[in-house]
């Protein structure tokens, strides 16, 4: 099962594919930098592009931020069934109100050291591995 990583910070990035390294992770991680690219990513009708069913989501991003594309994918029949997992540095209530209103799967705060972020990953491997998704 594809994964989709919208975020627009290199460190981040880097430190969930470090994060997928040590918990096996071996799902195929497709990577966008912001809203609109993720989007498009999701929408494309290429044959060979990834169809992703689980979103990790970044709040604070240009163009266009989370929660902007929260409520783009839940107003797409085509996409509004997908599993999105906020990960962002946001602490505000009104974030996760907002997140949760538009039926995010969870939100998650990024930790500050390494293994709780590793420890986070965790979670959302055996949450995915758990779950049963459609052919």
């Amino acid at each position: 099962m594809t994964i989709l990583l919208v975020e627009d910070d290199e460190v981040d990035i880097m430190n969930v594919k470090r994060a997928f390294k040590k918990n096996n992770i071996s799902n195929p991680l497709v990577i966008a930098h912001n809203g609109i690219e993720a989007l498009e990513l999701l929408r494309s009708t290429e044959a060979d592009a990834p169809k992703p069913r689980i979103v990790l989501l970044d709040l604070n991003m240009p163009r266009m931020g989370g929660i902007e594309f929260l409520k783009e994918i839940r107003q797409d029949p085509e996409l509004s069934s997908l599993s999105v997992f906020v990960m962002t540095t946001s602490n505000e209530d009104g974030d996760k109100i907002d997140a949760f209103n538009l039926n995010v799967a969870g939100y998650i705060l990024k930790p500050l050291s390494m293994d709780r972020f590793i420890a986070a990953v965790s979670t959302l491997k055996s949450y995915w591995t758990l779950c049963e998704y459609p052919e």
